[in-house]
């Protein structure tokens, strides 16, 4: 199959009834509620790595309790496709806005309630138990989450600069996980280890009671897109018609972002974890070097959004997958050499990577599916990428490190992940310049 060109001037441009100075309220509404959306999944990941094992799973040992708790950790990517699932379809049938209320709402109570769960230690077998439902909760509401505020930005900004607004959106991830880090960070230098351990990593769970709040006043104040106000029909069953029509796309768009998440996950979950327990590296200053990373990725997402808008969706991606292909094969060697800049190279760069992997995304994958289906599509071919890419990861490397006893394997497996990413986007097309309203979107042979 043959890629469309690069370069679209006859698609047709739409002229969204929405002025540019309108657009900060919803670019606003989609940075604050994806920061507080990321950060509280974040938190999670970063109490994983430093505290769950040892909370929730005592009897376990150090491996077997990090493996235990990575699982739970993965329960939640098999939540996102059931969130995309639920929130696409009312996403696709009764509007963008109300969805995306829901799921922040089902995203921070199940956060707070994990920050008052009791440990192991006081409900037995239960405390776990109760760990999986939740976490399991979180990835429903983060599943509708990310394609919902995508398409508040897609559809309402004009297409000669949808990357760079879409690059609000993906500036929230990190914010979020700057926020989750930093909280953690100073908790952790703070406290002794043994009140961390005891109440410590709880607060930022229950910080997000605040961060909820102002979520909720900000999407409460923001009007319906009028790109989807305006479609005349709405699909009956939005996932029917996605698989049926569009599951090649879906398919192909969530392969084309595993590697992202994947390497996110690697770099930043399993590296603090592998880093602090196995290598014996200081737990601040791991957490300082993602803190950094976290500012750069951000640079490295608006930078990459932007130019998407000149140089096109696809091209950017392909470039900074290939980039994400040779940085696997360096991350593992550059930290199992236990000197700080080395270390810094290898955490900073892979985050400024993710950053490039992660910015041009919120525009390109909205461009992929017709108003109608838009919200399940997105949601779906995002959350799967999450699924194939980030609940396997964490898991598979701790595997091959126990096995191999080195965790340069681990930069072997992801670098093929990017690989099959290569591929995907390679059956993919460029959308820069089409139109959100056009009747089809169907960009591929069905």
């Amino acid at each position: 199959m043959t890629p469309v060109p690069e370069s679209t001037p006859d698609a047709p441009s739409e002229r969204v009834p929405t002025a540019t100075a309108n657009l900060r309220p919803v670019a606003v509404s989609a940075l604050i509620g994806t920061t507080i959306e990321y950060y509280d999944f974040f938190i999670y990941g970063t109490a994983v790595a430093l505290v769950f094992g040892k909370v929730f799973f005592p009897g376990l040992g150090p491996t077997a309790g990090l493996m235990a708790s990575f699982s739970v950790y993965s329960v939640a990517f098999v939540g996102r496709p059931l969130g995309a699932l639920l929130f696409g379809h009312f996403g696709d049938r009764l509007g963008r806005k109300a969805t995306l209320v829901a799921s922040l709402l089902l995203m921070g109570v199940s956060t707070v309630a994990v920050g008052v769960l009791p440990g192991y230690g006081t409900w037995g077998i239960w405390a776990p138990a109760v760990l999986v439902l939740l976490r399991a909760c979180q990835g429903v509401g983060l599943g509708g989450e990310w394609g919902g505020a995508a398409l508040l930005l897609a559809e309402n900004a004009p297409p000669e600069r949808r990357g760079r607004y879409g690059a609000y959106l993906q500036l929230g991830p990190c914010l979020g996980f700057f926020a989750a880090t930093g909280v953690f960070l100073l908790l952790s230098e703070g406290l002794s280890d043994q009140a961390f351990e005891s109440w410590g990593w709880r607060v930022p769970f229950l910080a997000s009671i605040g961060l909820v709040a102002v979520g909720l006043f900000v999407r409460l104040r923001i009007t319906e897109t009028p790109v989807f106000a305006q479609e005349a029909e709405r699909a009956k069953a939005p996932a029917v018609e996605v698989l049926r029509e569009h599951g090649r796309t879906v398919l192909l768009a969530g392969g084309s972002i595993m590697v992202g998440y994947a390497l996110f996950y690697l770099a930043t979950t399993y590296s603090l974890a592998y880093a602090t327990e196995q290598l014996g590296i200081d737990r601040g200053l791991m957490l300082t070097l993602l803190l950094a990373g976290s500012v750069l990725k951000g640079g490295a997402a608006w930078y990459c959004a932007g130019r998407s808008d000149r140089w096109g969706r696809r091209r950017m991606l392909l470039l900074a997958t290939v980039l994400a292909v040779g940085w696997s094969l360096l991350l593992f060697p550059l930290l199992e050499t236990a000197r700080t800049p080395l270390l810094a190279l290898g955490v900073v760069g892979a985050m400024v990577v993710l950053g490039c992997l992660f910015g041009p995304v919120a525009a390109y994958l909205p461009e992929l599916f017709p108003t109608r289906v838009r919200y399940t599509g997105v949601s779906l071919a995002y959350n799967i990428g999450g699924v194939v890419g980030g609940a396997t990861a964490p898991l598979v490397a701790t595997r091959l490190t126990g096995v191999y006893g080195t965790a340069e394997p681990v930069g072997w497996y992801l670098a093929g992940i990017g690989l099959a990413s290569l591929l995907c986007l390679y059956a993919l097309v460029e959308t820069r310049g089409g139109d959100l309203r056009a009747p089809s979107r169907r960009l591929l042979p069905g």
